[in-house]
């Protein structure tokens, strides 16, 4: 039996991340089963256990870290010689988001989900530990950068700012999905005017 090279594997994994991220979006993650990833995507059933032995948790636990390392590479793209400040980091976080609509239609329904799902919140807790983590990183940066624009110590500054800053992208993203007249370019220039840059 001839040897699958890397690269195979990892194309064959992220084809699957792509055709669970539209189920999910159309069916939400606990509604949707493997039947329907093999349906979606002509693999069969082993196939996708292959490549994600875990089932359906491991594959939104991919498709998260994919959605979280395009958004870091975004941020570090952005920063070039110097710290990025919060405007920017949340502006640059938020039209990364907005570039996905197909992730963006999902998020809602995961959140619903979690709140009423155990197994559910677990694995949104964990993706939003990491964001915040990049996020308080990245304002910690820029704090210590500008001490003089920031109240007492740089650290403790962003770990007081970070949750506060959090909560702007799900802002952004429930308003986007639930108002068909929601002015996403308004929310941006305005994050950059209210937020410290």
């Amino acid at each position: 039996m001839p040897k699958v090279s890397d690269e195979y594997r990892l194309a064959r994994r992220e084809e699957i991340l792509d055709v669970a991220i539209r189920c999910f979006r159309a069916k939400g993650l606990a509604r949707t089963s493997i039947a329907d990833l093999t349906a979606c995507s002509g693999l069969s059933a082993g196939a996708i256990y292959g490549n994600f032995p875990g089932g359906k948790e491991e594959i939104f636990h991919a498709a998260a870290a994919r959605i979280l390392r395009s958004r870091r590479s975004e941020l570090a793209q952005r920063k070039g010689d110097g710290a990025l400040s919060p405007a920017a980091i949340m502006a640059t976080l938020v039209s990364g988001v907005r570039s996905e609509p197909v992730t963006l239609g999902i998020l809602p329904q995961l959140w619903g989900e979690a709140a009423v799902d155990p197994e559910i919140r677990a694995l949104v807790q964990s993706v939003f530990l990491e964001l915040r983590r990049t996020i308080r990183d990245a304002v910690a940066e820029w704090a210590s950068d500008n001490p003089d624009r920031v109240s007492g110590d740089p650290h403790s500054w962003a770990d007081r700012v970070t949750p506060v800053l959090l909560s702007s992208a799900p802002g952004f993203i429930l308003q986007q999905t639930l108002f068909p007249d929601f002015d996403g370019d308004a929310y941006l220039e305005t994050l950059l005017e209210i937020l410290p840059h």
